[in-house]
C-alpha cells in the first residue's frame, strides 16, 4: 500500500454492469453551455480513497460552500465494507457519482470511459489554470486508459519542482520501526542488530510502561485486518523495512534487486509472521489485533497504549502533541541495523488514482472549477487528508510573517495532534472533523508552492525546524542519532531505498487470474493471521508451508507469472524515467552553456 496511509480498492465492473452500460456513451445530458444558476448545490463523490460516509462537515465544508455553493456526500466503498459491490451496483445505474476520485490502473479508467461514468473535461478546462499546468499528467492519464485526447481525469499526488530519485516524503519516511522513544531511552537505547532484535526491546519498554502507568493493557504491538489485500497488509509493512514494496503476490526492492513471491519458503514476508509469532508469544502483541478495526487502534496509539509504529504518520500523528514532546515523549525512528528502508519517489506524473468528472453531473463547470481548485495552493493546503501533510487552511492554521510561512498557535496545536475547535466564523466545530474527507492528495506535499517559496509541507518550514530542534523529545533523538531530522540520518547511514516515481499502472488482468486471484488471497491472508497467533512456532511454520501447498494447488504459479512481469515491467519503467530525467538535465545544461 502507498503511504502516506495510501488506500487502494481493486474493485472491476462486472460484466453484466458492462452490458447494461454499452449504450451508455462517454457524456452526459449537459455540454459546456448548460446554465447554472448557482443555487446550492449537493455533490455526490464516489471516493474510492474516502474512509468517511456522508455528509463533509465542518470547515472544510465551510470553505467550499463559500467559494462554490456546493456541498460534498461522500459516497466510500472503504466504508461500504471495501470489494466491488458499490461500485457494481452504481455503475449498473449507469452513475458512479458526480465526482469519482478512483484507480486507473488494471484497466479500470478504461473501464471508466468505455462505460459512460465519467466525461472528458475538455468543454470546461478554459481557464483552469492548474488542471492546465499538469498536462503532463493527464496525457499519461489518457495513454493508461486508451484515450487519445481529452482530460478525462487528474492524477493524485502530481509534482512541479521534485525530481523521480527524490524521496516524495519530507523529514520521515512512509515506513520505519519508529518506537516510543522516551521508553527506549529509559531502557538505555539498546542498540538493534534486526527486526527480530526488535522483539526483547520492545518487551523491555512494554514491562516500563506497565509498571510505570500501573495498567497491563499496554501492549507494544497493535494490528489490525481492515487494509489486508493481497496479503496480511500488516506483515508486508516490515518487509519495507527492507526496500521492499508490494506488486500483487510479488515483493519487490526498489531498485530492482530482488523479486520475491510472498509463499517463498524462507522469504521476507515468511520471516515477517514469524517475526509476529514470535512477538505474540513474548507477550507483547494486543490480543485484539485480529478483532479491531484501524480506528480503534489509532485510539490506542492517542492513549498511550501502543509503543511501536510501522509508519511515522501513524505513531507521532496520534501521540506526538506539543504537549507530550514537551515532556520528552513520543515516537521516534529507532533503527535497525539492517534495514534500508523503501521511499517512494516523487512522480511527476502523478499516483495512480485520479480525480474525474460524472458523466450524470449536473453544473460541470462549477464541478470543474471545484476540482481545478483542489490543484491549487489555496486548494491543497485547504484539503490536507486525514493522515496530515499539508498546513492546512491560511489565516486559520498559518500565516506569513517577515516573508516567511509559519504555523499560528491553533495550527501548531491541531497539527500536532491536540483536539481543538474551529472559530465559528471557520464553521465551528472540532477541527479534526472538519478535514477533507476526500483524503486525495492533489499536488504532493513536499512540493513546493509558488507562492511562498516553501513546501506545504510545515514540518519542512525554517520555523518548525527550529521550533522541533527546541522540543525535549526531538532535542534528545538529534543528540542520540547525530542527525536533525531521520532523513538525514537514514541517507548519511545509506538506510534509505528510493523506487523512483515512475507513475507505472498495471495492465487490466484478465478474469481467470482475477478469480484464481480472490481464492489465492484469502487464503493468505487467513493463513497469516493464524501463523502469527499460532502457539508455537512449529506450529507457525506448519500453517505457513500448509498454506504454500494450497496456494499451489490453486494454481498460484500462474498470477505469479503475472505479477512478477508486472513487478519487472515496473522497474524497466523507473529506470526509464530516471534516464528520461537525467538526458533532460543534461539538455538543460547544455542549453545553460551555450547561452
Amino acid at each position: 500500500m502507498s503511504l502516506k496511509k495510501k488506500v487502494t480498492i481493486a474493485a472491476a465492473v462486472t460484466l453484466a454492469a458492462m452490458m447494461s452500460l454499452s449504450a451508455c456513451g462517454g457524456s452526459g445530458s449537459t455540454t459546456a453551455a448548460e446554465k447554472d444558476d448557482n443555487s446550492l448545490m449537493t455533490v455526490e463523490v464516489f471516493d474510492g480513497l474516502a474512509n468517511y460516509q456522508g455528509e463533509q462537515k465542518g470547515w472544510f465544508a465551510k470553505i467550499i460552500k463559500d467559494k462554490f455553493n456546493i456541498k460534498l456526500n461522500i459516497v466510500a466503498p472503504n466504508v461500504a465494507g471495501g470489494g466491488s459491490t458499490l461500485f457494481d451496483t452504481r455503475a449498473a445505474a449507469g452513475n458512479l457519482g458526480d465526482i469519482v476520485i478512483y484507480g486507473y490502473d488494471t484497466g479500470k479508467g478504461a473501464k471508466l470511459v468505455k462505460s459512460g461514468l465519467i466525461e472528458d473535461m475538455t468543454p470546461y478546462l478554459k481557464g483552469m489554470k492548474y488542471i492546465n499546468k499538469y498536462k503532463d499528467a493527464t496525457d499519461y492519464v489518457n495513454e493508461q486508459i486508451g484515450q487519445k485526447s481529452g482530460v478525462w481525469g487528474v492524477p493524485a499526488s502530481v509534482v512541479d519542482t521534485l525530481t523521480p530519485d527524490q524521496p516524495s516524503e519530507g523529514l520521515e519516511p512512509t515506513f520505519g520501526p519508529y518506537l516510543r522513544w522516551d521508553l527506549y531511552k529509559e531502557i538505555g537505547y539498546p542498540e538493534i542488530d534486526t527486526l527480530e532484535d526488535l522483539i526483547p526491546v520492545l518487551k523491555q519498554m512494554q514491562d516500563k510502561a506497565r509498571e510505570e502507568s500501573g495498567s497491563d493493557d499496554i501492549y507494544a504491538m497493535s494490528l489490525f485486518k481492515d487494509w489486508d489485500g493481497n496479503m496480511m497488509n500488516n506483515a508486508k509493512q516490515p518487509t519495507c523495512f527492507y526496500g521492499f514494496d508490494e506488486v500483487g503476490f510479488v515483493l519487490a526492492k526498489g531498485d530492482g534487486s530482488d523479486f520475491e513471491s510472498i509463499t517463498k519458503e524462507g522469504g521476507i514476508y515468511e520471516r515477517v509472521i514469524k517475526f509476529f509469532n514470535a512477538a505474540n508469544r513474548a507477550g507483547i502483541v494486543d490480543p485484539e489485533s485480529t478483532t479491531q478495526n484501524y480506528d480503534t487502534m489509532n485510539s490506542k496509539y492517542k492513549n498511550g497504549k501502543v509503543l511501536f509504529s510501522f509508519w511515522p504518520w501513524l505513531g507521532q500523528a496520534a501521540y506526538n502533541t506539543n504537549a507530550n514532546k514537551a515532556e520528552g515523549k513520543g515516537f521516534m525512528l529507532a533503527p535497525l541495523k539492517d534495514m534500508k528502508i523503501f521511499s517512494y519517489g516523487a512522480a511527476p506524473r502523478g499516483d495512480k488514482t485520479m480525480i474525474a468528472l460524472g458523466s450524470k453531473a449536473k453544473n460541470k463547470q462549477r464541478l470543474v472549477k471545484f476540482i481545478n481548485w483542489l490543484y491549487s495552493p489555496e486548494g491543497v493546503y485547504a484539503s490536507s487528508n486525514q493522515t496530515g501533510g499539508s498546513a492546512g487552511p491560511k489565516g486559520l492554521n498559518w500565516e506569513i510573517k517577515d516573508g516567511k510561512p509559519v504555523l499560528t498557535e491553533f495550527g501548531s496545536a491541531v497539527l500536532s495532534g491536540e483536539s481543538k475547535n474551529v472559530p465559528e466564523e471557520w464553521g465551528g466545530g472540532s477541527y479534526s472533523d472538519g478535514i477533507s474527507a476526500l483524503n486525495f492528495t492533489t499536488v504532493t506535499v513536499n512540493d513546493i508552492d509558488p507562492d511562498t517559496g516553501y513546501t506545504y509541507n510545515p514540518v519542512m518550514w525554517p520555523s518548525e525546524i527550529e521550533k522541533a530542534n527546541q522540543n525535549p523529545l526531538n532535542k534528545d533523538w538529534q543528540e542520540h542519532m547525530g542527525a536533525s531530522t531521520t532523513m538525514e540520518y537514514l541517507e548519511n547511514n545509506n538506510m534509505l531505498l528510493v523506487g523512483a516515481g515512475s507513475s507505472y499502472v498495471q495492465p487490466e488482468e484478465n478474469s481467470q487470474i482475477s478469480t484464481l486471484r480472490g481464492s489465492i488471497k484469502t487464503e493468505i491472508v487467513n493463513s497469516s493471521w493464524k501463523a502469527s497467533f499460532a502457539s508455537s512456532e512449529s506450529e507457525c511454520e506448519k500453517i505457513f508451508s500448509e498454506m504454500i501447498k494450497t496456494v499451489n494447488g490453486l494454481d498460484i504459479d500462474s498470477v505469479l507469472k503475472v505479477d512478477m512481469k508486472n513487478a519487472k515491467d515496473q522497474d524497466k519503467a523507473r529506470k526509464n524515467i530516471l534516464k528520461e530525467y537525467q538526458n533532460k538535465e543534461k539538455s538543460s545544461s547544455s542549453d545553460s552553456s551555450s547561452e
